[in-house]
């Protein structure tokens, strides 16, 4: 039985240094105890030698407890990170019947959002545009109301059109005679409301 125990602490010299355990330092612990025990002289310098060797090996078993400790940690995170891979890509081919790669430059919308973009820019813009020159026509028109409604103005006089391409927004238009519009303006193109 003794000489099984000293071939198995002898093996912990052999292994990498990566692949030690606690139990490895007690066998190499073990090992340089007993062949001090048969050099022992007695000496103080030999005894200093001693609690040296023993201070080297308790600082050797708490790299390797602290070591092993942190390969476990890691360890257990890969296997964290594999599951949640393992997971999204799962929810990912489920939830996605047409997977498409999306490229630079696109925008990948959920259909089911109600909060999703419904327009272009460019289609927002035109509507702004068209909602300041409907704003600038409203201005106009109450002033004409107010005109008519202090007698200034005559019942008879046409409706006028503001031209807002000439002029800054801050001065008033000069007066044109409006016609009908021709073609439905953008708002009227994304509401397609109807007057009564």
């Amino acid at each position: 039985m003794e000489a099984r125990h000293d071939s198995s602490p002898m093996q912990a010299f052999d292994k990498d240094v990566l692949e030690m355990t606690v139990e490895d330092v007690y066998d190499i612990s073990y090992v340089i105890g007993r062949d001090l025990l048969k050099v022992n002289t007695g000496s103080r310098e030999f005894s200093d030698l001693q609690f040296k060797i023993i201070r080297v090996l308790e600082m050797f078993e708490t790299m390797v407890n602290k070591y092993n400790l942190s390969l476990e940690q890691l360890r257990m995170e890969l296997d964290n990170m594999k599951g949640e891979m393992e997971r999204v890509v799962a929810e990912d081919s489920s939830g996605n019947v047409n997977n498409q790669t999306v490229g630079p430059n696109k925008l990948v919308v959920d259909l089911q959002d109600p909060n999703r973009p419904r327009f272009t820019m460019q289609e927002l813009k035109e509507v702004l545009q068209e909602r300041n020159k409907l704003k600038a026509q409203l201005l106009v028109a109450q002033e004409e109301l107010q005109l008519y409604k202090s007698g200034v103005l005559g019942s008879k006089q046409k409706m006028v059109e503001v031209n807002l391409e000439t002029l800054p927004q801050s001065e008033p238009a000069p007066s044109t005679i409006i016609e009908e519009p021709k073609e439905k303006s953008t708002i009227q193109k994304l509401f397609s409301f109807r007057q009564k």
